[in-house]
Protein backbone atom coordinates (compact mmCIF):
# COMPACT_ATOMS: atom_id res chain seq x y z
CA UNK A 1 0.00 0.00 0.00
CA UNK A 2 0.99 3.18 -1.48
CA UNK A 3 1.91 5.89 1.99
CA UNK A 4 -0.65 8.90 2.07
CA UNK A 5 1.04 12.40 0.47
CA UNK A 6 -0.70 14.96 2.50
CA UNK A 7 0.05 16.20 5.68
CA UNK A 8 -2.30 16.40 8.05
CA UNK A 9 -3.50 18.40 11.41
CA UNK A 10 -6.49 18.15 13.28
CA UNK A 11 -8.35 19.48 16.71
CA UNK A 12 -10.49 17.12 18.87
CA UNK A 13 -12.87 17.98 21.10
CA UNK A 14 -14.36 15.46 23.69
CA UNK A 15 -16.37 15.99 26.95
CA UNK A 16 -17.16 13.90 30.08
CA UNK A 17 -19.80 13.88 32.74
CA UNK A 18 -19.81 12.35 36.07
CA UNK A 19 -16.64 10.24 35.17
CA UNK A 20 -13.04 9.91 35.67
CA UNK A 21 -11.59 11.00 31.74
CA UNK A 22 -7.91 9.61 32.90
CA UNK A 23 -6.78 8.66 36.24
CA UNK A 24 -3.52 9.38 38.06
CA UNK A 25 -1.88 6.66 39.88
CA UNK A 26 0.52 9.24 41.77
CA UNK A 27 -2.55 10.91 42.78
CA UNK A 28 -4.48 7.89 44.22
CA UNK A 29 -6.58 8.05 40.32
CA UNK A 30 -7.88 11.19 40.75
CA UNK A 31 -8.43 12.77 37.36
CA UNK A 32 -5.19 14.29 36.17
CA UNK A 33 -4.95 17.74 36.83
CA UNK A 34 -2.20 21.07 35.81
CA UNK A 35 -1.86 22.09 39.83
CA UNK A 36 -0.90 25.65 38.56
CA UNK A 37 -4.00 25.85 36.71
CA UNK A 38 -6.49 23.19 37.97
CA UNK A 39 -7.29 22.50 33.88
CA UNK A 40 -8.04 18.31 33.73
CA UNK A 41 -5.12 16.61 31.74
CA UNK A 42 -5.90 13.63 29.63
CA UNK A 43 -2.74 11.83 27.93
CA UNK A 44 -1.78 11.11 24.70
CA UNK A 45 -0.76 7.62 26.06
CA UNK A 46 -4.37 7.75 27.07
CA UNK A 47 -5.96 8.34 23.99
CA UNK A 48 -4.12 6.38 22.03
CA UNK A 49 -4.98 3.12 23.99
CA UNK A 50 -8.36 3.77 23.09
CA UNK A 51 -7.47 4.06 19.08
CA UNK A 52 -5.48 0.87 19.57
CA UNK A 53 -8.48 -1.12 21.47
CA UNK A 54 -10.84 0.44 18.41
CA UNK A 55 -8.61 -1.09 15.83
CA UNK A 56 -8.10 -4.53 17.52
CA UNK A 57 -11.49 -4.36 18.29
CA UNK A 58 -12.71 -3.83 14.43
CA UNK A 59 -9.77 -5.59 12.47
CA UNK A 60 -9.62 -8.87 14.87
CA UNK A 61 -6.21 -9.79 13.87
CA UNK A 62 -6.27 -8.92 10.30
CA UNK A 63 -3.06 -9.41 8.69
CA UNK A 64 -1.14 -6.01 8.55
CA UNK A 65 -3.66 -4.73 11.61
CA UNK A 66 -2.55 -6.41 14.16
CA UNK A 67 -1.75 -4.40 17.45
CA UNK A 68 1.60 -4.29 19.17
CA UNK A 69 0.99 -2.92 22.46
CA UNK A 70 -1.85 -4.87 23.57
CA UNK A 71 -2.50 -6.05 27.37
CA UNK A 72 0.21 -8.86 28.23
CA UNK A 73 1.65 -8.80 25.21
CA UNK A 74 5.24 -9.76 25.28
CA UNK A 75 6.71 -7.49 22.84
CA UNK A 76 10.15 -9.38 23.00
CA UNK A 77 8.47 -12.70 21.52
CA UNK A 78 7.07 -10.47 18.87
CA UNK A 79 11.03 -9.32 17.90
CA UNK A 80 11.72 -13.05 17.77
CA UNK A 81 9.01 -13.52 15.59
CA UNK A 82 10.16 -10.82 13.28
CA UNK A 83 13.83 -11.70 13.39
CA UNK A 84 13.17 -15.65 12.64
CA UNK A 85 10.78 -13.96 9.46
CA UNK A 86 13.69 -11.96 8.17
CA UNK A 87 16.15 -14.87 7.87
CA UNK A 88 13.24 -16.91 6.34
CA UNK A 89 12.28 -15.17 4.08
CA UNK A 90 14.63 -12.55 3.44
CA UNK A 91 16.34 -12.09 -0.05
CA UNK A 92 18.64 -10.03 1.76
CA UNK A 93 20.02 -12.60 3.98
CA UNK A 94 20.09 -15.22 1.08
CA UNK A 95 21.87 -13.31 -1.03
CA UNK A 96 24.95 -12.46 1.71
CA UNK A 97 28.17 -14.21 0.53
CA UNK A 98 30.45 -15.96 3.38
CA UNK A 99 32.87 -13.01 3.56
CA UNK A 100 29.92 -10.92 4.78
CA UNK A 101 28.55 -13.51 6.72
CA UNK A 102 31.92 -14.08 8.86
CA UNK A 103 31.70 -10.22 9.81
CA UNK A 104 28.20 -10.60 10.45
CA UNK A 105 27.23 -9.65 14.12
CA UNK A 106 24.48 -12.58 13.73
CA UNK A 107 27.68 -14.94 14.31
CA UNK A 108 28.58 -14.22 17.49
CA UNK A 109 25.09 -13.46 18.90
CA UNK A 110 24.85 -9.32 18.34
CA UNK A 111 22.57 -7.76 16.18
CA UNK A 112 23.25 -6.80 12.55
CA UNK A 113 22.25 -3.88 11.22
CA UNK A 114 20.60 -5.08 8.08
CA UNK A 115 18.77 -8.12 9.81
CA UNK A 116 17.47 -4.80 12.59
CA UNK A 117 16.54 -2.87 9.26
CA UNK A 118 14.81 -5.76 8.01
CA UNK A 119 13.08 -6.30 10.95
CA UNK A 120 12.01 -3.47 11.83
CA UNK A 121 9.99 -2.62 8.18
CA UNK A 122 8.89 -6.16 9.20
CA UNK A 123 7.02 -4.57 12.30
CA UNK A 124 5.34 -1.92 10.46
CA UNK A 125 4.03 -4.08 8.09
CA UNK A 126 2.55 -6.37 10.44
CA UNK A 127 1.19 -4.05 13.28
CA UNK A 128 -0.80 -0.79 13.07
CA UNK A 129 0.17 0.83 15.96
CA UNK A 130 3.87 0.78 14.81
CA UNK A 131 2.52 2.21 11.63
CA UNK A 132 0.77 4.74 12.78
CA UNK A 133 2.64 6.03 16.37
CA UNK A 134 5.81 4.31 15.87
CA UNK A 135 7.86 2.37 18.69
CA UNK A 136 10.70 1.67 20.30
CA UNK A 137 11.62 -1.89 20.11
CA UNK A 138 15.48 -1.85 21.40
CA UNK A 139 14.41 -4.68 23.81
CA UNK A 140 15.76 -8.32 23.78
CA UNK A 141 18.14 -10.45 22.34
CA UNK A 142 16.39 -9.74 18.84
CA UNK A 143 16.41 -5.82 18.34
CA UNK A 144 13.81 -4.12 15.82
CA UNK A 145 15.15 -0.50 16.33
CA UNK A 146 13.20 2.78 16.18
CA UNK A 147 10.33 4.00 14.52
CA UNK A 148 8.85 7.22 14.36
CA UNK A 149 5.67 7.08 13.92
CA UNK A 150 3.62 9.69 11.90
CA UNK A 151 0.60 10.27 13.95
CA UNK A 152 1.05 11.80 16.94
CA UNK A 153 -0.90 13.01 19.85
CA UNK A 154 -0.72 15.81 22.20
CA UNK A 155 -1.76 15.84 26.20
CA UNK A 156 -5.74 16.75 26.03
CA UNK A 157 -6.61 19.94 28.22
CA UNK A 158 -10.21 20.91 29.66
CA UNK A 159 -11.13 24.41 28.50
CA UNK A 160 -12.13 25.18 32.08
CA UNK A 161 -10.57 24.34 35.29
CA UNK A 162 -11.77 21.17 37.13
CA UNK A 163 -12.85 20.34 40.49
CA UNK A 164 -13.00 16.58 40.86
CA UNK A 165 -15.55 15.34 43.77
CA UNK A 166 -15.16 12.31 45.43
CA UNK A 167 -17.97 9.91 46.01
CA UNK A 168 -18.04 7.71 48.80
CA UNK A 169 -19.60 4.15 48.25
CA UNK A 170 -20.64 1.16 49.97
CA UNK A 171 -20.02 -2.62 48.99
CA UNK A 172 -23.32 -4.73 50.22
CA UNK A 173 -21.34 -7.63 49.74
CA UNK A 174 -18.52 -9.35 51.49
CA UNK A 175 -15.25 -11.71 50.33
CA UNK A 176 -14.73 -14.36 53.26
CA UNK A 177 -16.59 -16.44 55.74
CA UNK A 178 -15.40 -14.51 58.42
CA UNK A 179 -16.77 -11.21 57.61
CA UNK A 180 -19.93 -12.73 56.85
CA UNK A 181 -20.03 -14.65 60.38
CA UNK A 182 -18.94 -11.06 61.83
CA UNK A 183 -20.94 -10.24 64.73
CA UNK A 184 -19.78 -7.15 65.01
CA UNK A 185 -22.41 -5.38 62.60
CA UNK A 186 -21.81 -3.46 59.56
CA UNK A 187 -20.00 -5.41 57.76
CA UNK A 188 -19.55 -2.94 54.27
CA UNK A 189 -16.70 -1.96 53.12
CA UNK A 190 -16.25 2.20 52.10
CA UNK A 191 -14.88 3.22 48.92
CA UNK A 192 -14.66 5.92 47.13
CA UNK A 193 -14.57 7.15 43.52
CA UNK A 194 -13.26 10.20 41.81
CA UNK A 195 -15.21 11.85 39.01
CA UNK A 196 -15.68 15.05 37.26
CA UNK A 197 -19.04 16.91 36.98
CA UNK A 198 -18.32 18.14 33.59
CA UNK A 199 -15.51 19.09 31.57
CA UNK A 200 -14.73 19.53 27.45
CA UNK A 201 -11.16 18.50 26.53
CA UNK A 202 -9.08 19.63 23.33
CA UNK A 203 -6.89 17.82 21.73
CA UNK A 204 -4.47 18.94 19.07
CA UNK A 205 -3.23 15.44 16.72
CA UNK A 206 -0.38 16.04 14.07
CA UNK A 207 0.13 13.47 10.60
CA UNK A 208 3.60 13.74 8.80
CA UNK A 209 3.53 12.26 5.26
CA UNK A 210 7.12 12.17 5.28
CA UNK A 211 7.08 9.92 8.23
CA UNK A 212 4.50 7.93 6.81
CA UNK A 213 6.64 6.69 4.45
CA UNK A 214 9.28 5.62 6.06
CA UNK A 215 6.31 3.28 7.82
CA UNK A 216 4.08 2.69 5.26
CA UNK A 217 0.84 4.44 7.01
CA UNK A 218 -1.47 4.30 4.24
CA UNK A 219 -4.78 6.26 3.02
CA UNK A 220 -6.43 3.15 4.46
CA UNK A 221 -4.54 3.36 7.46
CA UNK A 222 -5.53 6.95 7.86
CA UNK A 223 -9.29 6.30 7.07
CA UNK A 224 -9.19 4.03 9.94
CA UNK A 225 -7.63 6.45 12.21
CA UNK A 226 -10.27 9.07 11.59
CA UNK A 227 -13.26 5.86 11.70
CA UNK A 228 -10.93 5.14 15.63
CA UNK A 229 -11.31 8.78 16.54
CA UNK A 230 -15.29 9.26 15.98
CA UNK A 231 -15.79 6.14 17.80
CA UNK A 232 -13.40 5.15 20.48
CA UNK A 233 -15.64 6.21 23.19
CA UNK A 234 -18.51 4.36 22.10
CA UNK A 235 -16.36 0.96 22.65
CA UNK A 236 -15.11 2.14 26.17
CA UNK A 237 -17.73 2.11 28.65
CA UNK A 238 -16.60 1.83 32.28
CA UNK A 239 -18.12 2.80 35.59
CA UNK A 240 -15.65 5.77 35.61
CA UNK A 241 -15.88 6.13 32.09
CA UNK A 242 -19.91 6.34 30.71
CA UNK A 243 -20.29 9.34 29.43
CA UNK A 244 -17.74 10.63 27.08
CA UNK A 245 -18.68 11.64 23.79
CA UNK A 246 -16.46 13.12 20.36
CA UNK A 247 -18.07 16.23 20.35
CA UNK A 248 -16.22 17.86 17.36
CA UNK A 249 -12.96 16.41 14.97
CA UNK A 250 -11.73 19.71 12.73
CA UNK A 251 -9.17 18.33 10.37
CA UNK A 252 -6.41 20.30 8.13
CA UNK A 253 -5.02 18.49 4.67
CA UNK A 254 -2.51 20.09 3.00
CA UNK A 255 -1.99 20.17 -0.39
CA UNK A 256 1.06 18.38 -0.33
CA UNK A 257 3.23 16.42 1.59
CA UNK A 258 5.46 19.62 3.49
CA UNK A 259 2.41 21.96 4.45
CA UNK A 260 1.78 25.21 3.71
CA UNK A 261 1.30 27.05 7.23
CA UNK A 262 2.45 25.77 10.71
CA UNK A 263 0.31 23.66 12.80
CA UNK A 264 -0.14 26.58 15.59
CA UNK A 265 -1.57 29.03 12.73
CA UNK A 266 -4.20 26.74 11.99
CA UNK A 267 -5.02 25.43 15.76
CA UNK A 268 -5.36 29.18 15.78
CA UNK A 269 -8.62 29.25 13.90
CA UNK A 270 -10.26 27.09 15.83
CA UNK A 271 -11.75 28.97 18.98
CA UNK A 272 -13.70 27.53 21.84
CA UNK A 273 -15.34 29.83 24.35
CA UNK A 274 -18.22 29.87 26.49
CA UNK A 275 -21.75 30.57 26.41
CA UNK A 276 -24.81 31.20 27.77
CA UNK A 277 -24.73 32.38 31.32
CA UNK A 278 -20.71 32.83 32.45
CA UNK A 279 -21.18 32.98 36.22
CA UNK A 280 -22.88 29.15 35.94
CA UNK A 281 -20.32 26.51 36.21
CA UNK A 282 -20.39 24.14 32.85
CA UNK A 283 -22.46 21.69 32.91
CA UNK A 284 -23.31 20.56 29.03
CA UNK A 285 -21.90 20.63 25.57
CA UNK A 286 -24.43 23.33 24.68
CA UNK A 287 -22.80 25.73 27.53
CA UNK A 288 -20.02 26.13 24.60
CA UNK A 289 -19.42 27.35 21.30
CA UNK A 290 -16.95 26.32 18.53
CA UNK A 291 -16.10 28.54 15.83
CA UNK A 292 -13.57 28.39 12.75
CA UNK A 293 -12.34 30.99 11.33
CA UNK A 294 -12.53 29.41 7.87
CA UNK A 295 -12.11 32.68 5.73
CA UNK A 296 -8.27 33.05 6.90
CA UNK A 297 -7.90 29.38 5.92
CA UNK A 298 -3.95 29.53 3.96
CA UNK A 299 -4.08 28.71 0.68
CA UNK A 300 -3.72 25.34 0.25
CA UNK A 301 -5.17 24.30 3.01
CA UNK A 302 -8.73 22.23 3.03
CA UNK A 303 -10.60 21.81 6.21
CA UNK A 304 -12.78 18.91 6.61
CA UNK A 305 -14.94 18.95 9.78
CA UNK A 306 -15.82 15.18 10.14
CA UNK A 307 -17.62 15.82 13.09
Amino acid sequence: MNAIQHRYEFVMFFDVANGNPNGDPDAGNMPRLDPETSHGLVTDVCLKRKIRNYVELTKDKQPGFEIYVREKAILNRLHDEAHEAVKRDSEMVKAEDKKEKKSSKLKDGKDDAKIVKEARRWMCEHFYDVRAFGAVMNTGENKCGQVCGPVQLAFARSLDPIIPLTVSITRMAVTTVAEAEDQKGDNRTMGNKFIVPYALYRVHGFISAPLAERTGFSEEDLDLLWQALQNMFEHDRSASRGEMALRKLLVFKHGDRLGQASAQKLFGLVKAGRTGDLEAPPRAFADYQITVERQSLPEGVELLELL
